[in-house]
């Protein structure tokens, strides 16, 4: 079970004409992943790397029956990419673009709050490496042979920590069931709770990797969300620690600006709600392995 695309995902890309886009997309076709076309205004009608090209989303969906779809649109414009999205019938949606405007992404989630929740599209993103789950599909940029297919669930902030720890799972024999990319903006569109209940949820899933960073209520509210409801065994790497209160750090949210928010309040927070904290990114892997063994 995969808790958001698995082989049979039908999945479509948002500005699929664009040269990173065409690289990503082709990285995700050889993967196995199943794209069946792209979108891009005014292009409706052309071939991209076998794949046909539509004007609007609903198009697309009509056409292809896509499920999914992997924004790769300009700042400018991805908020009103990802809002069609929502309207053109698309279950789940990753965004990659980095640098959405925070006023978007407010009007991004006031917009898909106007449908029901059996029926609101599930976004990840922005400012994310994406979702994979290995040996099934891959929707985003991450390198896809890093990943080895198997039972720890990886949630996180930062791509390449994520990264970081699928390398040493596979270095230790460990496989990923799915890796989510939640984003590093400060606001987006699903939260670590949302995703460690997926996550609880999944049979597929025996343990759970959270990566957090600095700035946000996040990984909080997710700390007393693994206390009250998760059964699953779940380490934590929150990075930051020497991070001065007041600056951003890489990701626009990863800003310190109240009580929680910096990493080592974070780290105190995760460990009274019973999660084992990496001390390093370099024994993530091997903490990992000790709470399955545990």
């Amino acid at each position: 079970m995969s808790i958001f695309i698995d082989g049979q995902t039908k999945v479509i890309v948002q500005g699929i004409t664009g040269r990173m886009a065409q690289f990503h997309t082709k990285e995700m076709i050889d993967y196995g992943t199943n794209v069946v076309g792209g979108v891009v205004p005014g292009k409706g009608g052309e071939t991209v790397l076998g794949v046909p090209v539509f004007d609007t989303v609903k198009q697309a969906v009509a056409a292809t029956g896509a499920e999914a779809s992997l924004v790769f649109v300009p700042p400018p414009f991805a908020a009103d990419s990802i809002m069609e999205a929502a309207d053109g019938g698309i279950r789940y949606c990753v965004c990659i673009t980095d640098g959405i405007p925070a006023q978007d992404m407010i009007q991004v989630k006031r917009y898909m709050m106007r449908y029901p929740k059996s029926r609101r599209m599930v976004l990840t993103g922005p400012n994310c490496a994406g979702t994979i789950s290995p040996g099934k599909a891959m929707l985003g940029i991450m390198p896809g042979h890093i990943y080895l297919k198997g039972n720890v669930g990886i949630v996180g902030r930062s791509g390449t920590l994520g990264y970081e720890t699928a390398q040493q799972l596979k270095d230790l024999g460990i496989g990923v069931s799915t890796s989510v990319g939640i984003g590093g903006d400060p606001i987006n569109g699903s939260s670590f709770r949302d995703i460690l209940e997926r996550f609880e949820a999944d049979p597929d899933t025996h343990a759970v990797c959270l990566i957090g960073e600095i700035g946000g209520p996040q990984e909080a509210e997710a700390a007393a969300w693994i206390q009250a409801h998760m059964t699953k065994p779940v380490v934590a790497y929150i990075a930051g620690l020497t991070a001065p209160k007041g600056r951003t750090m890489g990701h626009a949210g990863a800003i310190i600006s109240a009580f929680g928010e910096s990493a080592s309040e974070k780290v105190e927070i995760l460990s009274a709600a019973g999660v084992t904290v990496a001390e390093n990114p370099s024994v993530i892997g091997s903490t990992i392995k000790r709470a399955m063994a545990a």
